[in-house]
């Protein structure tokens, strides 16, 4: 892996990564999984994104914890977090490294979230986050069939086939000690809007963009877009999820920093491995990513 790679993981809200490991996090704090602990004595500072016991003196971040609670090594660790085969350097070039991982956690639970999507509701700050903030056209916001519930903000994954498969809470409030996203236990979430594909036709242009908030900003500027959270989240099942597109004619604003030109290249390799055409266009100069230009100027030329 690279170091942008584990830099990624590492700033994974570690409370969210708990959640995800069956671990009931309240107040900042839960039982540690390290000792027979009755009261919750493992405590998170979320500033830091680290994790200590008071009892035992267990420490560390979040592939830290990933790796004690799952007893694994580091490269499974990390593909549990991804959720997608590694891919670590060699001398001889790279190598994929896909072991037989089992999730020890639950699946997750579609039945408990899919009623807050049936009849979306958005709250004072939801909209003024959404429609004064990012300026986001109405009708993509509803199609995309965001929510609200207290000072979150809940963002669903659907499947092609319009199948719930995992939920993202955007914190929207004041309280420095909240994680800024935080995901229900078992959450799937890969690309974001793959129901778009079924309105794609071949001779359109898709847009891929790095995370929802992009997705929502190019979609207002009328396009057809799906977002890939990362490059560090973008798996063999991702790539063949690409497959599925109608249209082999794509295009992408990276965002103007390593990362973004990681999933750049990464997306340029699959799109000559499925015989797709990736064209690569520029953001504006002092803009980081395809939202923050559009909040500047508006939707932006697609030249090249």
């Amino acid at each position: 892996m690279r170091n942008e790679e584990l830099s990624k993981l590492r700033e994974l809200p570690i409370e969210a990564v708990a959640e995800r490991l069956e671990m009931q996090v309240e107040r900042h704090k839960a039982l540690c999984p390290f000792h027979d602990d009755r009261h919750p004595s493992l405590s998170f500072s979320v500033s830091r994104n680290t994790y200590k016991c008071f009892v035992c003196g267990a420490h560390g971040g979040v592939i830290d914890l990933a790796m004690k609670v799952l007893n694994k090594p580091f490269l499974d660790t990390c593909q549990w977090l991804t959720g997608s085969p590694i891919t670590i350097s060699t001398q001889g070039g790279r190598e994929d490294v896909s072991p037989n991982v089992h999730n020890h956690v639950k699946p997750f639970d579609a039945s408990r979230y899919v009623r807050f999507f049936e009849h979306p509701f958005l709250n004072l700050e939801a909209k003024r986050f959404l429609f004064e903030e990012r300026h986001l056209d109405p009708r993509v916001v509803r199609w995309c069939r965001l929510t609200s519930w207290k000072e979150w903000l809940q963002i669903p994954y659907f499947s092609i086939d319009n199948r719930l498969t995992g939920v993202q809470w955007r914190y929207l409030g004041t309280d420095k000690s909240q994680p800024r996203f935080r995901f229900p236990q078992g959450s799937q979430c890969g690309i974001y809007n793959l129901p778009v594909l079924n309105l794609l036709k071949a001779d359109e242009p898709l847009y891929i963009t790095e995370g929802a908030s992009d997705c929502w900003s190019m979609l207002s500027s009328g396009h057809k877009a799906i977002a890939i959270p990362s490059a560090t989240l973008l798996g063999c099942n991702d790539a063949q999820t690409l497959a599925l597109a109608p249209s082999k004619d794509w295009h992408i604003y990276p965002d103007n920093d390593a990362p973004g030109e990681k999933l750049y290249n990464r997306l340029l390799a699959v799109a000559t491995r499925l015989g797709a055409c990736l064209t690569r266009h520029s953001l504006p100069e002092g803009c980081k990513d395809y939202s923050e230009a559009y909040i500047r100027n508006g939707p932006l030329p697609t030249s090249p």
